[in-house]
């Protein structure tokens, strides 16, 4: 069926309770002292439509629907789910806010969201009212999952609109090149476009109706488990399973009890499955494939062989609403083969003049669903910047701003990002967010942020920094550095490394080339005056 005909995704929920209501739909393991649910939880697609509806009841009696958005920090509790499908059966647009970010980022998210109403976990919830505190706009904050206590009312009444798969679904923000995350719009018909983009693919990544069992270790709040894995399991009746996030020691244990028949992640985790000792439970599990995306071509193979399941490379964005798959054999696993262009998903690899390139050179990937209806299925646009949205998708295509290579056969292998994007553990991080951040502090007169390589996290950010006159460079204003960005952002995005110089790279028109930083044959890492502090680098403690 097409994907827009398929209505909500509240819609689909009630049909899928109707074929598999008795089913396990949703699953956490259990993990001692976590703060949730320690000794595990799961629910049926019965139990599912059960949380959704005493939601919705407590939402609904508030005056919440369509045109309205709730902003959720809720750190992979389970019951968010239950939420996500409750504010979609009302209209209202659910905004899942990072548990890592900070003040200033929570009420940049609020206030651009236009959110009406946050919910946070009771740890955070005093971090949450801070940032909403400091906008010119109040906006309620409420503990996560109350249902005792009555919702106060929307400022604008609910919009008297008939509910589809064009209505907005959810509101979930990606790293801009520009600064400031971006507003990434997406419908129910994007989310059912994504899921069944998944269950239609076959091959290596053939999917039973009514007994897949996905693992993903990814957050909730991130496309990957959100916009792929939860409609996926949804139209198809199978069953999520969800930690609250990955967790090396306990990985082949949780794959073995939870009778895991398929996993999805990001690249850095086969890296470090592969450095683990030898476990029994590394062969004695149920799993037929793992999707994952930026798969380390030298440890492809050995990564098959020693665990005995096909690692199936992908390529995706949040924007996208399908993903490109090597998911039919004979697949070029030594390679970065990302796929084909296929019906549904049209792609080509193009110069900055929007020209094709020849088969064996780098170009852009641009991407549609077709002549007719290039953006069919994918996101509605980036919220308050059109000009942005229509840049995106100049000559009727969507530019991923992903360089690749086509080879004669068709097949598209990734070369690099042109974005100035850094890519750390599956997180995208704007240079240009960082450097906005470093620059506000006194002793930063000019800084360059840059992307090296990690061996654990793919890539990790180090800044090069001009001090100002009066300031002594060196390791502990790199640490104050550290502490400054990680109060302000994500600990994630904070620099891992640190350079002081005396000047950096400018042409003519004195814009920054981050390209002639460094040579192309030096590692920046094994510079003499080079700081090392990713050991700096950790999350908040885990939370109440």
């Amino acid at each position: 069926m097409d994907p827009l005909q398929l209505g909500t995704l509240y819609d689909s929920l009630k049909r899928t309770v109707t074929t598999f209501g008795d089913r396990t739909a949703l699953v956490v393991p259990p993990m001692k002292g976590r703060p949730y649910h320690p000794d595990g939880w799961q629910a049926t697609w019965t139990q599912t439509l059960a949380g959704t509806e005493s939601r919705k009841r407590h939402y609904a009696a508030g005056g919440y629907g369509a045109g309205h958005r709730v902003a959720i920090l809720f750190d992979q509790r389970p019951e968010f789910v239950f939420h996500h499908f409750a504010l979609n059966a009302l209209g209202c647009t659910t905004v899942p806010i990072s548990p890592d970010y900070r003040q200033e980022e929570i009420s940049y998210m609020l206030e651009h969201s236009e959110a009406c109403l946050a919910l946070a976990i009771a740890p955070r919830l005093d971090d949450v009212r801070a940032a909403a505190g400091a906008l010119a706009k109040k906006i309620p904050v409420l503990l996560f999952d109350d249902l005792e206590h009555p919702l106060p009312p929307p400022p604008t009444p609910a919009l008297n609109v008939v509910l589809d798969g064009r209505s907005e679904a959810a509101l979930l923000y990606t790293s801009g090149t520009t600064g400031r995350p971006k507003g990434c719009i997406k419908s129910n018909e994007y989310f059912h476009t994504f899921g069944g983009w998944f269950l239609s693919r076959g091959g290596r990544l053939a999917i039973e109706t009514g007994k897949e069992r996905l693992y993903n270790p990814l957050p909730l709040h991130h496309a990957n488990c959100l916009s792929i894995s939860l409609p996926a399991m949804l139209l198809s009746g199978g069953c999520l399973i969800f930690p609250d996030r990955f967790h090396a020691a306990t990985f082949w244990d949780d794959i073995v009890a939870c009778n895991v028949t398929a996993i999805q992640f990001q690249g850095v985790i086969p890296n470090i499955l592969m450095k683990l000792a030898p476990n029994p439970n590394e062969r004695a599990h149920a799993v037929k494939f793992a999707l994952c995306a930026g798969v380390e071509p030298s440890l492809h193979e050995a990564f098959e062989e020693r665990f005995g399941f096909p690692l199936v490379e992908m390529w995706a964005m949040s924007e996208t609403g399908r993903m490109m798959t090597d998911h039919i054999e004979p697949r070029q696993i030594h390679t970065h083969a990302i796929g084909r262009s296929v019906v549904g998903l049209e792609a080509r690899a193009v110069d900055e003049n929007g020209i094709d390139v020849r088969d064996g050179e780098q170009g852009e990937l641009v991407i549609r669903h077709s002549a007719e209806a290039p953006r069919k299925g994918f996101f509605s646009g980036y919220l308050k910047n059109p000009e942005a949205t229509e840049e995106a998708w100049r000559g009727g295509w969507f530019h991923t701003g992903d360089m690749v290579v086509r080879d004669a056969t068709g097949m598209f292998y990734f070369a690099d990002r042109k974005k100035n994007i850094i890519r750390r553990s599956g997180e995208n991080i704007a240079a240009a967010e960082v450097e906005a951040c470093l620059v506000t502090h006194d002793d930063v007169k000019q800084v360059a942020v840059i992307a090296v390589p990690d061996d654990l996290r793919e890539e990790e950010v180090m800044a090069c920094v001009v001090t100002n006159d009066s300031a002594e460079s060196g390791e502990a204003l790199a640490r104050e550095l550290t502490e400054w960005c990680m109060a302000r952002l994500s600990y994630f995005k904070a620099p891992g490394w640190y350079l002081f110089v005396n000047e950096l790279p400018t042409g003519s028109s004195q814009k920054l080339q981050k390209i002639k930083l460094f040579a192309s044959d030096v590692d920046p890492r094994t510079l003499p005056d080079v700081i090392d502090l990713r050991g700096l680098k950790k999350p908040a403690k885990a939370h109440a």
